[in-house]
């Protein structure tokens, strides 16, 4: 049987195409960069194109579509800031334009009705982003940890574990108890690198760095330090490359959702 083909849009370090290879896809990506880090690398055949400019007819052969469209902002308006709240203010009352921040999210969408009407048929979509897109794209259909899903999400899903070790963020993770313990540094069962959590007192609001991003982790601010784990430096900028990369791991699709993902609708597996 022919290696069923799946689509990695905003394909990143290749999270979900890890997991597609895994059960036996040929993958392809597009991103409008090639992610390098060291030993990192997307895995599979990358197209540096810009999801934007995609028609869906040309994935007329896929069996399945996966997306993570860029969370920053999302992320960005869910924290307790005042230029967040502000920034989230502006899109609400029109002096924003909405369909600008959700630009990229509703790309998925057309790609995929594209695809199904070249194809004749139904083609899957799964999008992840974060919890703070929900607001402004609709409640998720379900999440995995801090990893929200939308679109064609199985009914029977994986839950994430309490914790696991992530060797791939540099430091490791140990309980609380161990001596090489960080204080406020962990790695739970959905891979994200968690901050010491913080509530907002206006709002209940509970973040991690999956929900605001290494780029919200600045230099002089209460978090500094403690993205030490990630082998991000202290001062770093937003756009360096120890920031990107931190990021660009913390965004990975855990390897057990993906899987499951693309066990579900492989087409050996479909009635």
């Amino acid at each position: 049987m022919r290696q069923p083909l799946a689509i990695d849009l905003f394909c990143g370090l290749g999270g979900w195409t890890e997991g597609l290879l895994a059960e036996g896809y040929r993958v392809v990506g597009f991103d409008v960069e090639r992610h390098v880090y060291g030993e990192a690398r997307y895995p599979a055949q990358l197209v540096l194109q810009d999801v934007l400019t995609i028609h869906g007819r040309q994935f007329a052969s896929a069996a399945l579509i996966v997306a993570s469209p860029p969370c920053q902002e999302f992320s960005y308006m869910a924290m307790p800031w005042s230029k967040a709240k502000s920034k989230a203010a502006a899109l609400r009352d029109g002096r924003d334009d909405p369909k600008r921040l959700t630009a990229l999210f509703d790309a998925c969408f057309r790609i995929q009705r594209e695809a199904c009407e070249a194809a004749c048929r139904h083609i899957p979509l799964v999008v992840e982003n974060v919890r703070g897109a929900q607001p402004w794209v609709g409640r998720a259909g379900w999440n995995f940890g801090s990893f929200y899903l939308w679109g064609d999400v199985p009914l029977l899903m994986p839950i994430a574990k309490k914790a696991i070790k992530v060797p791939t963020m540099g430091a490791g993770w140990y309980p609380p108890d161990h001596p090489k313990h960080v204080q406020g540094l962990a790695f739970n069962g959905h891979a994200e690198a968690v901050l010491r959590r913080r509530t907002d007192k206006g709002n209940g609001v509970r973040f991690t760095s999956r929900d605001c991003g290494i780029e919200g982790v600045k230099s002089g601010s209460a978090y500094r330090g403690q993205c030490s784990g990630w082998g991000v430096a202290q001062y770093t900028g937003s756009k360096s490359t120890a920031r990107k990369a931190a990021s660009a791991h913390i965004a990975k699709i855990p390897l057990v959702l993906a899987r499951h993902i693309a066990r579900v609708y492989h087409p050996e597996n479909q009635p």
